[in-house]
């Protein structure tokens, strides 16, 4: 695990404030209320993270044009949100983001909490399903949530997730995304990222929920397993350009943020109007597997409180679970 030390966030954070220019050891002395020597070591292991930093005898340090690298400090640098990402927790491996992040939630992480990882050996997907994370390419991360809502009610926070995982993909994307019943984001039909929601709860009350996303940013189609080949896709072959991770995870979390406050603030309502900006569905056919049943028909959109609608041979089925492909 890799924590981030305050000492060096603050360092760097000063660095970026500088912009090209540079920063004197003095100064970053006493911002932080520490010796030169200890900022001299600070900027060592920084330098040893992967942060280009220049150093001049007579002028101090400066970060060079090299990208920053992906890990806590590098994204914790760049998060401006009030709660979603206040806190990193980054790992260079992990089995599951949202399993440590499960484990977090239940020791009183507070809320925003975010686990990160360069890879995961145990990715997990809906219905059990794995999601492959290899390393070095894509965004694998998991943020505990702690809404006053009902048990009943954590459903929603899928919709809120899918709009906004869905708003910065587009941001990066030359096509706009669309989102598939209840929360993957998809281009082209195939799918970029993919939502993992789980809860901690009680009959009246829920206490925390993880919402786990994973984005399939910079690996390419041609790496990807051949049983996904055809279904999943990368973003970075769509732009046509290389994402920089701690950027889009930034901009996710922005719109994390944003999503969640209003949400918290107005209800469901306007987060379920986004959503259907999104959902590429309605009108055509569909087919639900969910269980020991599939219910095959016409998309009728979403109700009020975003269960599916379909119309069948015998009349509108309202489906509150399951796994949406396109119909014939």
């Amino acid at each position: 695990m890799q924590g981030k030390n305050p000492a060096e966030l603050k360092i760097i954070k000063l660095l970026k404030s500088g912009g090209a220019g540079y920063i004197s050891g003095q100064s970053i002395s006493s911002s932080l209320g520490i010796s030169r020597t200890a900022v001299w070591k600070h900027i060592n292991s920084l330098k040893e993270m992967g942060f280009s930093i220049e150093a001049s005898p007579s002028k101090g340090y400066r970060l060079g044009g090299k990208k920053g690298p992906f890990n806590g400090v590098g994204i914790a640098s760049m998060i401006s949100t009030d709660i979603i990402g206040k806190e990193i927790v980054f790992f260079t491996s992990i089995d599951s983001t949202n399993a440590k992040a499960f484990e977090l939630g239940r020791d009183g992480a507070p809320e925003g909490t975010a686990v990160i990882a360069d890879m995961q050996t145990s990715g997990k997907g809906r219905i059990g399903r794995k999601w492959e994370s290899p390393p070095g390419v894509n965004l694998y991360a998991s943020i505990i949530l702690r809404p006053g809502i009902m048990p009943q009610e954590a459903h929603q926070l899928t919709f809120l997730l899918a709009v906004a995982a869905a708003e910065a993909v587009g941001s990066y994307s030359p096509k706009r995304p669309k989102v598939k019943w209840p929360n993957d984001v998809l281009i082209d039909s195939r799918k970029v990222a993919g939502i993992l929601m789980e809860m901690d709860s009680e009959a009246d009350r829920v206490h925390f929920v993880v919402a786990g996303i994973g984005v399939n940013l910079n690996i390419r189609e041609k790496d990807f397993p051949a049983y996904i080949r055809a279904t999943a896709a990368s973003l970075r072959d769509k732009r046509g350009a290389e994402i920089d991770r701690a950027e889009f995870t930034r901009d996710l979390f922005s719109s994390i943020e944003k999503w969640y406050k209003i949400y918290l603030g107005k209800g469901f309502s306007p987060v379920l109007d986004a959503w259907k900006g999104y959902f590429g569905f309605e009108g055509k056919p569909v087919s639900v597997s969910s269980f020991n049943r599939n219910t095959s028909g016409i998309c009728m959109g979403v109700d009020k409180d975003g269960a599916l609608l379909v119309k069948t041979p015998s009349g509108v089925e309202r489906v509150i679970s399951g796994d949406v492909e396109a119909g014939e």
